[in-house]
């Protein structure tokens, strides 16, 4: 074989599967279109005939030496190269050859209709989170009273629940959704993140449909956790999913439209529930969530996923072999040369598949929490995230406990007539309207991490200004207006904490990010606080004073948001891939142009 030691080769007999075939030095080569060397095949005479022996001189040998290593330094450099088209996708869209990757993306689904179908299935999932806190489904208890008694309604008084087991079903959900956040976050290194989402709207699906069938206190606990398992894997994957494909001039509106649909879906929720329940049943309300959500199961496992940035899940199947240290000994025993691969393929070569034995599940297990505990160690030093969960853990604190006992303190304040009406109003209207327009005033200030600190810290410092002032008006027309003001600002948060969190961390790192600060929100926020200013009521029996001492704990948010301005940030989005090699000429994984991409 003349020319160079080692050449690469492209197989054209199969455009939608572009393969890259490394050829070494040495190696008897049938045609172009072999992708490993063959197996070993008795020689004829005629194919004897036609070899010619290829004299080895002394003189030679330091020539043949430097051969030897030019071939190693190729496959090395040849190696890198497959990984690297392995992230940034042979063609315009990563592809999988056996249907578990990406392939050739359909025509009709754009980055907008992966928005619009995200933003539905998130709106389901507080709609649900609304329902069964609605008075039509969630019922009243039974109870007796001058010798007369009632049946009780809803889900409440079917089961016969004290207020006690009433609340457990809320507790049950926010235990399978926080548990379940980092066991996807940590999942999506080994099985395609689109998929998982997939899996997790089905099981929320099944569990939904099971709370409608449910016939007693535990059976319907039980499908409530498991409804929090189903929407932890869409929670922890969906926004970085929106991040990767928005336009780069709309990312944080992209974002703000996606939580928007948070306080839209409670409504939205309360409404359903309330009709359902009155009209039908409290169980046709569930089961009607389930109904809805079936095509997007069925989207989330017929259409050809995506993958994250800093992710490439296709690496098992396109590469496999080649990266298997067998054929890699077949290959190095070819010419006698010993080719070292980089550490990232040397990684990529132990996925290859192995037979199945509990000695290498445990292993596997061992080494994925390894994985876990050295990625939530790296997290953990970014301080720009440490310091953003921290303000989104104060902030959390305080509008838990306002979702929860805002209208019966300003029915014991202002004798509010219709508090959960009024109430209701305002943060819907506020929060559609401040969430939206926080993420489109970062993007035209400019969507960069000190931009999106100096937003957080000035919306909330006007948020609990005009929050604390309401409280402190005698009138019920003073404190409306002021509080309107103040929840508008407040709600103007939403999209830039969550760009903070998905920028400020290696792309690998986002999905556990995401978890992590739900996870925390929520153990330090929104759960303790509403038992929290119970108590404190309970010990001061004054609703004003309680409701002022609440809000002021907005202002350790400002203060946390405020020191981020300060910090020294980097904007990691672009930083690097999983395997620790630059991706360059990334586009959006959905892209509307159909022009392939380059690789250096």
């Amino acid at each position: 074989m003349g020319g160079s030691p080692v050449a690469a080769v492209q197989d054209a007999s199969d455009d939608a599967d572009a393969r890259v075939v490394v050829l070494v030095a040495g190696s008897p080569v049938d045609s172009a279109s072999d992708s490993l060397p063959p197996p070993p095949v008795a020689a004829t005479p005629a194919a004897e005939a036609k070899q010619e022996p290829v004299p080895v001189l002394g003189p030679e040998e330091p020539k043949q030496e430097a051969e030897a290593a030019a071939a190693a330094a190729g496959v090395q450099a040849m190696a890198v190269t497959v990984v690297r088209d392995v992230e940034t996708g042979l063609n315009a869209s990563t592809s999988d050859r056996d249907g578990d990757g990406a392939g050739d993306k359909p025509s009709w689904f754009t980055p907008k209709r992966l928005l619009v179908m995200f933003c539905i299935i998130n709106m389901l999932n507080y709609v649900d989170r609304g329902a069964i806190a609605s008075n039509g489904v969630n019922g009243t208890r039974k109870s007796c009273s001058g010798g007369t008694c009632t049946s009780g309604s809803g889900i409440q008084g079917d089961f016969d629940l004290n207020n006690l087991e009433d609340g457990s079903l809320s507790s049950a959900f926010m235990v399978g959704l926080l548990v379940s956040s980092l066991i996807f976050a940590s999942l999506v290194k080994r099985y395609n993140p689109f998929r998982l989402i997939g899996v997790g709207l089905l099981v929320w699906t099944i569990a939904t449909a099971g709370c409608g069938v449910s016939f007693d206190f535990w059976s319907i606990t039980i499908c409530r956790m498991f409804v929090g398992v189903g929407e932890a894997s869409f929670i922890s994957l969906a926004a970085p999913f929106i991040d990767d494909n928005a336009p780069v001039a709309q990312k944080t509106a992209w974002l703000g439209m996606f939580y928007m649909c948070i306080p839209t879906g409670i409504a939205l929720g309360y409404v359903y529930g309330g009709l359902v329940g009155k009209y039908l049943n409290w169980r046709a309300a569930f089961w009607g969530e389930s109904i809805l959500m079936v095509p997007f199961v069925i989207l989330g496992f017929v259409i050809k996923p995506l993958n994250l940035k800093g992710f490439a899940h296709n690496t098992r199947k396109e590469y496999g072999q080649m990266l298997n240290p067998e054929v890699q000994d077949q290959i190095n025993n070819n010419n006698g040369t010993k080719h070292v691969l980089p550490d990232g393929i040397e990684d990529l070569s132990g996925r290859v598949p192995q037979k199945l034995s509990l000695s290498s599940f445990c292993h596997g297990l061992m080494t994925e929490i390894g994985r876990f505990s050295k990625d939530m160690k790296e997290l953990l030093q970014e301080k720009v995230f440490v310091i953003v969960v921290l303000g989104y853990i104060s902030y959390n604190f305080v509008i838990g406990a306002y979702s929860y006992w805002g209208p019966k303190a300003g029915q014991e304040i202002y004798n509010m007539g219709s508090a959960d009406l009024m109430f209701g109003g305002i943060t819907i209207v506020c929060g559609i309207v401040g969430t939206l327009a926080g993420g489109f005033i970062l993007d035209k200030i400019g969507s960069t991490i000190p931009n999106a600190f100096k937003l957080l810290s000035g919306a909330t410092f006007v948020g609990a200004i005009f929050c604390f002032g309401a409280f402190c008006f005698k009138s019920l027309y003073g404190f409306i207006p002021s509080f309107a003001v103040g929840e508008l600002s407040v709600f103007a948060t939403q999209a830039p904490v969550n760009f903070v969190c998905l920028h400020a961390v290696k792309p690998r790192l986002r999905p556990l990010a995401m978890a992590v600060s739900t996870v925390s929100i929520h153990i330090f926020g929104d759960v303790p606080s509403s038992p929290l200013v119970g108590l404190l009521q309970d010990k001061i029996n004054n609703w004003r004073a309680t409701a002022l001492i609440l809000t002021s704990i907005l202002f350790a948010a400002v203060v946390f948001w405020f020191i981020g301005i300060f910090v020294p940030s980097v904007d990691r989005f672009n930083e690097e891939s999983e395997h620790g090699l630059e991706r360059s000429n990334l586009r959006p994984l959905l892209d509307e142009n159909d022009e392939p991409r380059t690789s250096d």
